[in-house]
């Protein structure tokens, strides 16, 4: 338990980021706010910080000048033809998209100024996670990729940058924007992109030119769950984290991966969850210095899963444990409109009890497992030469 307040993590939060909104039926829905955050206050958050817009000068770090151009046209202007990936049915566009997706991108970039500045050790941003966007071109939901420009900024503070990616989808925006740089380790475990957007994400994506080799892609076949999703992680992040020596890590933890999850084909609980954050924050502290920045990302069972799935990472940097149950008058207050939203009730307990989704069999397991670790044997082996 922390007993100086002072060293809680900072929660990056503002009622304004509930305009990060595509309209109604889109999967990405702001509704996961009420219940997210209010479940993250029940648990102890308290040192919340309000994000600020990020400057052009700062998202033209990873983005090309004249995408940050037209969003801010389709910001003013909505109705417009679709470009660079905006007005699609991913991406629509909505007034004022520019400002609070700049809202969303500064919020993480001032989480790892405040961080680096000794403010705390870790921070989380549960509206960040927006992986997906590339220099010239929004996809997935996502105008501004946050992340990327989180890694920037401690990578150009000389920060030997680690970025985790736990979302069900491969986090090819932040794999594409530092590709060519060993200075950044980028670290993703997701269904394949045979069976699921964005179609990238395969073993033999490893970097490119001085940074081969440091790009580290986990593709899972479709359908896996706990034990074969935490085998491979268990077996990869440690080692990853000891060849590299990363001086600050990045992670990003979509929710997706949940069996409830509506999007996507994969079978976790938030068993895994919890192991995973509290794993991340071990290498914070043994690599980093404890420099530890997170956010949400993909999740679209917003009463069920996503609330859970963010208390566990709050708990995780604030190194407390996780209680048994979700508190009574937290459930009694979203139940109904989690029934208006069509989903059942928020769950009793933050953890899935055992036997929540039938377990993996061994050989499945096995095989995740043998694919996972020729993609590691292959990371290590250039890097070493490097």
């Amino acid at each position: 338990m922390i007993e100086d307040a002072a060293d809680q993590p900072l929660l990056v939060w503002g009622e304004a980021l509930r305009d990060y909104d595509f309209g109604p039926g889109h999967p990405l829905t702001p509704k996961r706010f009420g219940p997210g955050v209010d479940l993250l206050r029940a648990v102890g958050a308290e040192r919340i910080v309000e994000p600020e817009e990020a400057s052009d000068e700062q998202l033209t770090r990873v983005h090309a000048p004249h995408y940050v151009e037209q969003v801010r046209s389709f910001s003013d202007h909505p109705w417009q033809p679709a470009a660079m990936g905006i007005g699609s049915q991913d991406v629509p566009a909505f007034h004022g998209m520019h400002e609070v997706s700049a809202l969303v991108a500064g919020g993480s970039i001032g989480a790892v100024e405040r961080i680096m500045a000794g403010e705390a050790d870790h921070a989380f941003s549960p509206a960040g996670g927006l992986h997906h966007a590339m220099r010239t071109r929004a996809a997935g939901f996502c105008v501004y990729n946050d992340v990327a420009l989180a890694v920037a900024t401690a990578r150009d503070a000389g920060h030997r940058v680690m970025y985790i990616d736990l979302d069900v989808h491969h986090g090819d925006g932040v794999q594409a924007l530092f590709q060519d740089d060993p200075e950044v380790l980028t670290f993703s475990v997701h269904e394949s992109g045979r069976s699921l957007f964005p179609g990238t994400g395969m073993a033999y994506e490893i970097g490119e030119g001085n940074g081969e080799g440091f790009a580290v892609n986990a593709p899972l076949d479709h359908g896996v769950g706990d034990e074969s999703w935490w085998t491979v992680v268990d077996q990869m992040l440690p080692v990853l984290a000891d060849m590299f020596k990363p001086s600050f890590i990045v992670s990003q933890h979509g929710c997706d991966t949940h069996a409830l999850d509506p999007l996507a084909h994969l079978r976790l609980t938030t068993a895994s969850y919890q192991r995973a954050c509290r794993m991340v924050d071990q290498l914070a502290h043994e690599h980093a210095g404890g420099r530890w920045f997170a956010t949400g990302g993909g999740g679209y069972d917003a009463f069920r899963v996503v609330p859970r799935s963010w208390a566990l990472v709050w708990l995780a940097q604030a190194h407390r444990e996780v209680p048994a149950k979700t508190p009574e008058a937290w459930r009694e207050r979203w139940v109904a409109a989690a029934e208006a939203f069509g989903q059942d009730p928020p769950p009793v307990h933050i953890v899935d009890p055992p036997r929540t989704v039938a377990p993996d069999p061994d050989v499945i397991v096995a095989r995740q497992l043998r694919r996972a670790r020729e993609s590691l044997m292959q990371s290590l082996r250039l890097q070493a030469s490097c």
